[in-house]
């Protein structure tokens, strides 16, 4: 009797147990239990970057996949469209840009319909597309920023039994977003996970001088990829520390920047006409107590803003690449702004760059005339000295050299100036190549007495290729007012340097034309100040 008296209580004892918890959760008095894997989703909450948020399995809420939607994000600078599904963009439009100088012309859209089916802002997982294998939710509203004001927007998902919250925010006042990403396992079983950040783009304009490609900083030092051909057959995969990588021209870019640079791996590719850029970072490993790991990564959608990218992290200024000669092209630009705030003319600014630079070399000018007034002097003894040792070159050298230590003449005087002046020449061709303030820039918007479009954009060729032939006809007038060469060789090959040049000029952006154009008629002018003086 005893025995069945316990076999009684303890299957009474199972009967209450089996029939307290569902109608506990019912009444609300415990919290129910975690549902499959499949179906959970983080808190939708940033941690710090610096910390790992560790969050018990039973806080977490029940994750509903909801139907992609677009979500607009609207500030005082561009006009964006997120679509929920992974957050990836499906246009990113600049307010303050036109596609072209006409009058109807569209805003520059970073984000063509071909791209947008790229995914940029996309995020990889486990090299999985979140946007395509992931389900997704979103739950908040369209944004409409004003000056000063911040916003954000949050998209949980799972992808690949991995939890992840993405928390994108914007800024009205400038065109960098900025993300804080939480990963956590679905399953809280510990997980590693590699994330990867994609951005793409069609190419930006079809300039020869303005060319699409792809670009990053590696460990602080510009690399950029331009061949079309070479990214479609081979595409390139490089590892280090990348700062930030992604797509650009001379004037946009659509670029990521892991707040962690190290050991990345970086994937280009062009496909059809997108050009596709990637960011992988190394393998982190969640927790296994339902916690989440920070990442943050930051983006910039947008012009190639010098002041803008001063402020901004992940040395983002340098995507403005002057070259080798950025030494010499960042003071010249910094003056050529100065000028334009008193002006108000890029084209006018420039003549006034070009007056200063002929100044500097003023007295390099002047020992390269009298240099070169001295060798046509001596052309007489030096024809009798070729004529002379006609047949024996060490002869002749020998006795040029001490033609010219006797009467005291530097041959290459003449040519200093020139050589001197090529790196400034390089320097400022960058810094009006790439300065988005010239973009659109009118110096001389009609021809005279017409109503026709000519120097509209300073960083286009001269449509009517005036410019570049008056700059080649002053090269030949300043040809004829500078003494001839004493080698015969050397004076055909100064007569070819004006078409040469035309040829060269031809298509290059107007407002390098001007600079050349004006430097030849200033040096003309001092030449023939310095006859009339002699």
């Amino acid at each position: 009797m005893d025995d069945k008296r316990t076999f009684l209580a303890i299957a009474l004892a199972i009967a209450v147990l089996l029939a307290w918890t569902p109608l506990a959760e019912h009444m609300g008095w415990i919290q129910p239990q975690q549902r499959p894997a499949a179906t959970q989703e983080a808190t939708p909450a940033p941690a710090p970057a610096a910390q790992t948020a560790v969050a018990p399995a039973s806080s977490l809420p029940v994750f509903t996949p909801s139907a992609g939607t677009d979500v607009k994000v609207e500030t005082p600078l561009y006009s964006a469209v997120i679509y929920s599904g992974g957050g990836i963009l499906r246009s990113f439009t600049l307010k303050h840009y036109d596609e072209t100088i006409k009058a109807d012309s569209p805003k520059v859209n970073l984000i063509s319909p071909e791209a947008s089916q790229t995914a940029p802002l996309g995020l990889t997982v486990n090299g999985q597309p979140s946007w395509s294998t992931g389900q997704w939710s979103f739950q908040g509203s369209d944004l409409n920023l004003k000056a000063g004001e911040q916003g954000s927007l949050t998209f949980t998902g799972i992808v690949d039994g991995v939890r992840v919250t993405r928390v994108i925010s914007f800024n009205a006042d400038n065109y960098l977003l900025s993300e804080n990403i939480l990963v956590g396992s679905a399953d809280q079983a510990p997980r590693t996970v590699r994330l990867g950040f994609t951005v793409a783009a069609t190419p930006f304009s079809n300039g020869k001088y303005d060319p699409t490609r792809l670009a990053w900083d590696a460990n602080e030092s510009f690399k950029e990829e331009t061949s079309a051909s070479t990214l479609a057959e081979k595409g390139i995969i490089e590892q280090g520390v990348f700062n930030w990588a992604g797509v650009m021209s001379n004037y946009f870019m659509n670029v990521t920047a892991p707040a962690d640079p190290n050991n990345l791996t970086l994937k280009g590719r062009v496909q059809g006409d997108v050009w596709r850029l990637a960011l992988e970072r190394p393998d982190l490993l969640t927790p296994s107590n339902g916690g989440e790991v920070p990442v943050a990564v930051n983006w910039w959608f947008g012009p190639k803003d010098r002041t803008m990218l001063a402020t901004a992290p992940d040395h983002l200024s340098q995507a403005v690449n002057f070259g080798m000669f950025s030494i010499i092209a960042r003071p010249l630009l910094t003056i050529l702004a100065f000028f334009h705030s008193f002006v108000g003319n890029w084209g006018i600014a420039i003549l006034m760059l070009t007056f200063c630079i002929r100044v500097v070399f003023w007295p390099l000018s002047q020992k390269s005339f009298k240099s070169m007034e001295q060798m046509k002097k001596l052309q007489p003894m030096m024809k009798k000295l070729r004529e002379k040792h006609k047949d024996d070159k060490e002869a002749l050298n020998k006795e040029m050299m001490q033609l010219y230590k006797t009467y005291k003449v530097n041959p290459a005087g003449g040519c200093l100036p020139i050589v001197v002046q090529i790196p400034v020449f390089i320097g400022l061709y960058q810094a009006l190549l790439n300065s988005i303030e010239l973009r659109h820039a009118s110096f001389i918007e009609y021809l005279p007495f017409t109503h026709i479009t000519w120097l509209a954009d300073l960083s286009a060729a001269d449509p009517f290729y005036i410019t570049p032939l008056l700059m080649g006809a002053s090269m030949f007038l300043q040809q004829r007012l500078t003494p001839a060469a004493g080698d015969p060789t050397q004076q055909k090959v100064m007569m070819f340097m004006p078409v040469i040049f035309t040829v060269m000029f031809i298509n290059f952006p107007a407002g390098l034309v001007i600079y050349w154009l004006c430097n030849n008629i200033l040096s003309i002018g001092q030449q023939w100040w310095m006859l009339r003086k002699a």
